[in-house]
């Protein structure tokens, strides 16, 4: 098992990138003026924003690697409530007019307006996470988030005492599927017995699935009443509700995206969150802008998945190797899915 910081390392050898930008959200960082200075990465967050200590802040930790590593200048654009692809259409190609090379959109809610935007601007890299667009000069990045989340679907089985788990997603839509899977079947094929509560949050982003803590906070009581003692939040920023609703309850919680435990907005809540489902999204970022700094910028899909070390599960909380069982357990389904003899579904 390995922390993030490894995945971050391994990500950035294998060729990869990722994510788009704008400008009619707000802003931070140093993204206001035109003209020609040496401009770099620019990202355009998804719904939840910057300070969900999950996904966003994930891409933006990359940004500020590359920041540092080539002394440039970045953007980070927050999302705006309501918005649309046009909306999302303006804000790349304010960006790309700007001069922000490369541009990326992090979240599949950028595709249809990364497709006609990557199109008007060839000369400039767009990268995208989450989605496949189709464009020569487009980097699709992707996970293999099932395969991390069956992990964190072991442990979960070897932490149970009460044989009930619960998995909230934050919008019912097929990437959400995917970490769903993944962690029903790691639970499933550890002990069958073991009963899974699974709910989403919102049948759309504009909802608030991904970016409304009260909702997880009550998706996560309602498990608890059914006697869940694990939780795994796959819900953005409203996975923080459902880490709160865990710590009150003095049962576990399984963060997303980022390690969780080391999050220092959630430092109150940090000893239940027993582990976290890692995607090296900072890793993906800083690899995309490397590309475009050393005059090779990557294109076309690339899959960051266990073998990869694109993905995996964090090991932070010293609480961790004191479940019975879990850090063999895992070990051994790793190598299952890294070998092949182990099919993780994504459905």
């Amino acid at each position: 098992m390995r922390r993030i910081s490894r995945l971050t390392r391994v990500a950035v050898g294998v060729a990869s990138l990722a994510l788009a930008a704008t400008a009619c959200g707000g802003t931070s960082g140093e993204s206001g003026d035109d003209g020609g200075d040496d401009k770099g990465l620019a990202i355009a967050y998804d719904v939840g924003g910057k300070g969900d200590q999950s996904f966003n802040d994930a891409a933006y930790a990359g940004l500020e690697r590359a920041k540092k590593e080539f002394g440039y200048k970045t953007a980070d654009i927050e999302p705006t409530d309501g918005e649309t692809d046009a909306d999302k259409e303006q804000r790349l190609t304010s960006l790309a007019k700007q001069g922000y090379n490369p541009v990326i959109g992090v979240g599949f809610a950028y595709g249809p307006a990364m497709k006609a935007v990557a199109a008007k601007y060839p000369d400039t890299t767009f990268g995208i996470v989450d989605s496949v667009v189709e464009g020569k000069n487009v980097a699709s990045l992707v996970f293999a988030e099932n395969e991390a989340s069956y992990l964190a679907g072991v442990v979960a089985a070897k932490a149970t005492k009460s044989r009930t788990v619960g998995f909230v997603g934050g919008v019912d839509v097929p990437l959400i599927h995917k970490f769903q899977a993944g962690y029903e079947q790691g639970v499933k094929d550890t002990d069958p017995k073991i009963k899974v509560v699974s709910q989403y949050l919102t049948q759309t982003a504009e909802e608030g699935g991904f970016s409304s803590p009260d909702k997880g906070k009550a998706a996560a009581e309602g498990q608890i009443e059914k006697k869940a003692d694990v939780v795994y939040a796959a819900a953005g920023l409203s996975g923080q509700g459902v880490i709160e609703a865990a710590a009150k309850a003095k049962i576990w919680a399984i963060g997303v995206d980022s390690d969780q435990y080391e999050q220092e907005a959630l430092a109150a809540y940090k000893d239940s969150i027993l582990t976290s489902a890692l995607k090296d999204i900072n890793g993906a970022v800083f690899a995309l802008a490397k590309s475009v700094e050393d005059g090779k910028p990557l294109t076309g899909t690339h899959t960051f998945d266990l073998k990869s070390d694109g993905v995996g599960l964090s090991d932070s909380n010293p609480k961790f190797a004191e479940v019975p069982g879990a850090k063999e357990a895992v070990e051994k389904a790793k190598a299952g899915i890294v070998d092949g003899s182990i099919k993780v579904a994504t459905e």
